[in-house]
C-alpha cells in the first residue's frame, strides 16, 4: 500500500473544516422573517375592516366578531382560509381575496394590539348551564370543557387556541351552530364538539362567553 502523502491529508482536513462554515454561512444569509409593519396595518384596517369591525376592532354589531385582543396567528389563518375558500363566508371571502400575506400580517397584529371591551352575559336563566359546559364540559356525552382549550378566563392560547373572552353571544353561538350543521369545516376539533351540543346549550355556552374576562 501506498502511504498517503501529507499534502493530500492537509486539503482533506481543510475540507472537513470548511463544511460547518458553509452551513453557518448559509444560515446567516437566510432572510429573516419582516416583522409585521403595524402602520400599514391601522391603514388597511380602517380601509378594509373598520365598517364591520369598528374603529378599535371592538364590534358594535352582535353579529360580527370582536377582533380587539385576538391572537394575531389565528386572524392570519381564518383571513388565509376566507381567501381561500376553506372557511365560507361570501363577504370574508371577498375583502380577504384582495389582501397579500403581509397585509393579512399588518392587519391582524395591528388589531391584536387594541384591548377588547369586556361583554357581560344577559340571560340569567341560562348562565348557570353555560358556566357548567365550559368549565367541566358534559361528561355523559364526551363534551369536553372549553377552558381547556380556551383557558378558565376566555383568554385562549396564542399560536393555538383563540381568544373567547368577551366575544358576542350572538356571534359566538352562531360559529358553533356553523361547526355543528357543517357549514364551518376549518376546525375538526370543533365540529366535533359542536356536533354533540343542542341550540338551548350552545346559547348557554355563548352567553357564559360573553361575559369573561
Amino acid at each position: 500500500m501506498k502511504p498517503v502523502s501529507t499534502s493530500l491529508i492537509t486539503c482533506l482536513f481543510a475540507a472537513l473544516l470548511a463544511v460547518p462554515a458553509l452551513s453557518m454561512a448559509a444560515g446567516e444569509a437566510a432572510p429573516a422573517k419582516a416583522k409585521p409593519d403595524l402602520v400599514k396595518g391601522a391603514a388597511t384596517y380602517a380601509a378594509v375592516c373598520v365598517a364591520c369591525h369598528a374603529a378599535d376592532g371592538n364590534s358594535a354589531i352582535a353579529a360580527n366578531a370582536k377582533l380587539a385582543q385576538q391572537h394575531p396567528e389565528y386572524l392570519v389563518k381564518q383571513l388565509q382560509e376566507f381567501k381561500s375558500g376553506k372557511r365560507k363566508n361570501a363577504i370574508m371571502q371577498g375583502f380577504a381575496a384582495a389582501l397579500s400575506d403581509d397585509d393579512m400580517r399588518n392587519i391582524s397584529y395591528w388589531v391584536a394590539s387594541k384591548p377588547v371591551k369586556p361583554g357581560f352575559a344577559k340571560d340569567k336563566a341560562l348562565v348557570a348551564l353555560g358556566e357548567r359546559i365550559y368549565r367541566g364540559g358534559i361528561s355523559d356525552r364526551q363534551v369536553p370543557a372549553c377552558a381547556g382549550c380556551h383557558s378558565p378566563n376566555g383568554a385562549g392560547v396564542p399560536s393555538q387556541y383563540p381568544r373567547l373572552g368577551g366575544q358576542h353571544a350572538e356571534y359566538t353561538a352562531t360559529q358553533l351552530t356553523t361547526f355543528r350543521d357543517g357549514g364551518r369545516e376549518n376546525s375538526l376539533q370543533m365540529s366535533q364538539v359542536a356536533a354533540k351540543l343542542n341550540d338551548r346549550e350552545i346559547r348557554a355556552v355563548a352567553d357564559y362567553i360573553a361575559g369573561l374576562r
